[in-house]
């Protein structure tokens, strides 16, 4: 029975093939080639690529006080919990016991009929109870290698969140810097549309100009003046979802963030690493891998059902009619044996069990298949938009410093009288359009490079991650020769 012990029955999970070595981190074209693609692996920080201080604060900060992230980690807790009740499974369980009772015989029940004495008499008892299940078939070792998967799983999914919560503070932290922009813009253009006012009801005064330029000038002047309320309720909202982001009540970061400063600058050089490492940058897939392994190990605890279990049960005491020959010699008791319990019919149980445990595996191979292909498409459409962006600022740009020479041709020839008013509010209008698109364009390109980022899996330290995970996983190591590649058949 110990060298069968040795044995596990149920499928040995193997590492899927993941196919991630053929993913190419570059964007489709290079016409914006501004900034250059780099293999230095990803930074862990990558936010201080943008040298922003204030960000850099805000990140660290969110690592502590986001709720969700602080509700992974109980998760991680109570994963940890259950793999340590699986792995309680492979020890025996002791337990000591003491009883008392006094009791007496009827004086007209049948044993007094036979001549047993009907007298009251106590009867004391002490002792140990040991049990311990031989894991023959290995459905105990199935389970504790099930329980460390799910424990590892719920490790990569808080590193999961906390990816998406740096790249979250960042985007809300950049589309924030973005409105103050904005707003500054808006408010520079209305001092431009209250001197083109002033300009135009100079001249209706002096008889140069008509009524309908000054018309046009303040409904240009209101129509700028109407942009202010929704940028300063945007910016509101958005600094209040930083608050929340990183769990603190609304209003909190007032102080600190309404102060405008502006869009951080792109990085010169942007390191994306090697396709090779995206599996293991990338939680969400190595949670999948770990759900997948734990989907396997269920199958050999169902199938380990199907066989016999065998245990071994025993009990030590002393037990007497008389507390003071408790520490007697011949006051002990023993036995010891074993025990097999064998099933012979479930009604179909055991089979449904084993065939549903089965199609969990096969839907968490897909699972994983899933990840592997969302990964990859996001990476793809990250560095696509990521180049795009760059592209669309630079034609911007220029659109902007023309439309400015033109509203400064448009005023010089008004003043002069060579001109009329539609030509300069149409300039002036061309111009607001322009630094507003300008402004957004800007906004963005930070943003595609926090979702490039993102998709790389930037934000989460692995060897921190390994030093939370190796205390448990050590104990918990199952070793098995790798005859069954289930988790590869069924992925593939």
């Amino acid at each position: 029975m110990f060298l069968l012990a040795g044995c596990a029955v149920g499928p040995d999970f193997a590492k899927p093939d993941d196919r991630l070595s053929d993913v190419r981190l570059s964007p489709r074209t290079d016409d914006a080639a501004v900034h250059e693609l780099s293999a230095v692996n990803v930074p862990m920080k990558w936010w201080t690529l943008f040298n922003d201080p204030l960000l850099t604060d805000l990140q660290d900060r969110a690592q502590f006080g986001n709720l969700s992230l602080q509700m992974a980690s109980e998760r991680i807790e109570q994963s940890r919990a259950q793999l340590g009740i699986a792995s309680s499974q492979l020890l025996p369980s002791i337990g000591g016991s003491a009883s008392y009772s006094r009791d007496a015989l009827s004086e007209h029940g049948r044993f007094a009929a036979l001549g047993a004495p009907t007298n009251a008499n106590d009867f004391w008892q002490l002792g140990f109870d040991a049990r311990w299940e031989i894991d023959l078939w290995g459905r105990a070792r199935r389970a504790r290698e099930g329980a460390a998967a799910a424990f590892e799983a719920t490790v990569y999914d808080r590193e999961a969140i906390r990816i998406a919560l740096s790249a979250e503070v960042g985007r809300v932290y950049l589309q924030l810097r973005g409105t103050q922009a904005q707003l500054d813009t808006t408010r520079q253009n209305q001092l431009v549309a209250e001197r083109a006012l002033e300009l135009t009801e100079s001249r209706e005064r002096n008889g140069v100009t008509t009524r309908f330029e000054v018309s046009s000038a303040r409904a240009q002047l209101a129509t700028i003046k109407a942009m202010t309320p929704e940028l300063l309720q945007r910016r509101n909202t958005l600094m209040n979802a930083l608050a929340f982001l990183l769990g603190e009540e609304p209003r909190a970061l007032d102080a600190q963030l309404l102060e405008a400063m502006p869009l951080p600058s792109l990085p010169t050089r942007v390191p994306v690493g090697v396709p090779s490492e995206l599996a293991h940058r990338r939680p969400d897939i190595q949670r999948a891998e770990a759900q997948l392994h734990a989907a396997t190990a269920a199958i050999g605890v169902a199938k380990a059902d199907f066989y016999p279990r065998i245990g071994l049960n025993g009990r030590l005491g002393v037990e007497a009619f008389e507390s003071g020959d408790l520490d007697s010699w011949d006051s002990r008791f023993f036995s010891v044996g074993p025990t097999v319990y064998l099933p012979i019919f479930q009604g179909g149980r055991l089979k449904q069990r084993l065939a549903l445990n089965e199609a969990r595996q096969k839907t968490a191979a897909l699972a994983y298949r899933q990840t592997v292909l969302a990964a990859w498409h996001e990476v793809d459409n990250a560095l696509d938009g990521w180049a795009s962006q760059q592209s669309l600022h630079e034609n911007l740009l220029v659109s902007y410093k023309e439309n400015k020479q033109a509203l400064h041709a448009a005023e010089r020839g008004y003043q002069e009288g060579a001109a009329d008013y539609l030509r300069v509010l149409s300039a002036q209008r061309n111009l607001l359009a322009s630094e507003t698109q300008l402004n957004t364009s800007a906004t963005n390109a930070t943003l595609a490079l926090v979702n490039l980022y993102k998709s790389l899996g930037g934000g989460w330290d692995t060897e921190i991650l390994n030093s939370v995970m190796l205390p448990s996983t050590e104990q918990v190591q199952v070793s098995a020769p790798p005859t069954v590649h289930a988790g590869v058949e069924a992925a593939q």
